[in-house]
């Protein structure tokens, strides 16, 4: 499984971070706009949600190449990633409660 998408999330978020804090950003995440590098992630997670059911599909059925451990990890991944992407969208989600509820 590739972890360089997730990687490239989490950076991009602490470089959000630290310059939401006022800090200059350690990293800048190659990419485009908001929209698209949100369209990543998410197509990312998906991507690893569709992985990890395929694995275990392939347990189920008793494909010789795939063990149980390699599954476990897999699903595991998935699951942090749809938490880590569930997280991301509540703060989306408050940050812009905020602004609209900001007095102009």
């Amino acid at each position: 499984m590739d972890l360089s998408g997730i990687d490239a999330m989490l950076s991009q978020l602490q470089a959000t971070s630290s310059a939401a804090g006022g800090k200059a950003p350690e990293t800048v995440a190659p990419g485009g706009d908001f929209a698209s590098v949100l369209k990543q992630s998410i197509d990312q997670v998906n991507a690893a949600q569709q992985g990890s059911e395929k694995l275990a599909q392939s347990l189920e059925t008793g494909a010789s190449s795939t063990n149980l451990t390699e599954v476990m990890l897999s699903l595991q991944k998935a699951n942090i990633s749809f938490q880590e992407m569930v997280q991301v969208r509540n703060r989306l989600v408050t940050a812009y409660n905020d602004i609209m509820n900001m007095q102009v």
